[in-house]
């Protein structure tokens, strides 16, 4: 079996009142993303400070977080999120940072976000808590995403929160318009209601999506603890990945991002499948070699 890629999102939009050891700091954050890597994990995917309602997120911090990194773990990949679409951007705009990281030869795997989705946690009696935040990407928006990938060689993490995302991703692949890419399917945890359940029917689903597509595949459980559910353990025996971090975890633990990687690679370990470097993850999900070694500067 293929060794296991387990990819660390080390902070997301997790406050540290909700999680003390979260890195929001640049220092915090290269010293997570290096222990992590250390740890087992392959992929590390981190957040600035902007939010998802900010249009352009700041190229500069990932490019000075990323250096430092690559100086410890050259083969390490790194990636970036993005702000929601809306009236108050574009594309363009939104996907710059993104680009600019690209063309300095710091980034070789981008991210697709092909579909919207409302997001948001539960008030105090159980409902969906009536804030106005949705995270969307129009056709427009994916088309350009993917062409963007496609012209400058990157790979792509392929983000499926809803079905109809996993639709999108696969109406590319079939007409060979999908650059390599990993398709991360995110469950809701208890947390947070959208999307397919984490559970191993919910899974079965998706598999149904991809058969006959080799396109390789990770579970994550946002707002949630995807340790906890079945679905690490089905994913470690079943060739998938498995994606961890505070970024995602929501439970009655404080853990570290650290212990959450180990807690993936001891099931791997028990399952008697051997954990991925970095490199090998790049060979698994068609990821280029960096561009430039030495010092890199943005455009």
């Amino acid at each position: 079996m293929q060794p296991l890629v387990i990819e660390a999102a080390i902070n997301g939009a997790t406050p540290k009142a909700l999680s003390p050891h979260v890195p929001r700091t640049q220092g915090e954050i290269v010293a997570e993303a290096c222990a992590c890597l250390a740890a087992g994990a392959a992929l590390v995917h981190h957040h600035n400070d902007e939010g998802l309602t900010q249009a352009r997120h700041a190229s500069e911090p990932y490019a000075a977080v990323w250096e430092r990194v690559l100086e410890r773990h050259p083969d390490a990949l790194l990636y970036p999120t993005m702000g929601s679409g809306g009236a108050h951007t574009n594309i363009r705009e939104r996907y710059a940072h993104v680009e600019a990281l690209a063309a300095a030869g710091l980034l070789r795997m981008a991210l697709i976000d092909p579909g919207s989705v409302s997001l948001g946690g539960l008030d105090a009696e159980g409902l969906p808590a009536p804030v106005d935040l949705i995270y969307q990407n129009s056709f427009a928006d994916a088309r350009y995403m993917i062409d963007a990938c496609r012209a400058r060689g990157l790979a792509a993490h392929v983000s499926i929160f809803e079905p109809g995302f996993l639709r999108v991703a696969l109406a590319y692949h079939a007409a060979g318009r999908l650059p390599p890419a990993k398709i991360q399917f995110y469950f809701g945890g208890a947390a947070l209601p959208f999307g397919l359940p984490a559970t191993s029917a919910s899974l079965d689903a998706y598999l149904a999506m991809l058969e006959g597509t080799q396109l390789p595949w990770m579970v994550g459980v946002i707002g949630g603890d995807v340790a906890a559910t079945p679905l690490a353990e089905l994913a470690v025996r079943r060739g998938g990945h498995v994606r961890v971090g505070l970024e995602d975890y929501a439970g009655p633990r404080r853990p570290r991002n650290v212990e959450l990687v180990e807690q993936i690679v001891a099931l791997a370990a028990r399952i008697g499948r051997p954990v991925a470097t970095s490199a090998e993850a790049s060979a698994l999900f068609g990821v280029p070699s960096l561009a430039r070694r030495g010092a890199r500067t943005l455009p």
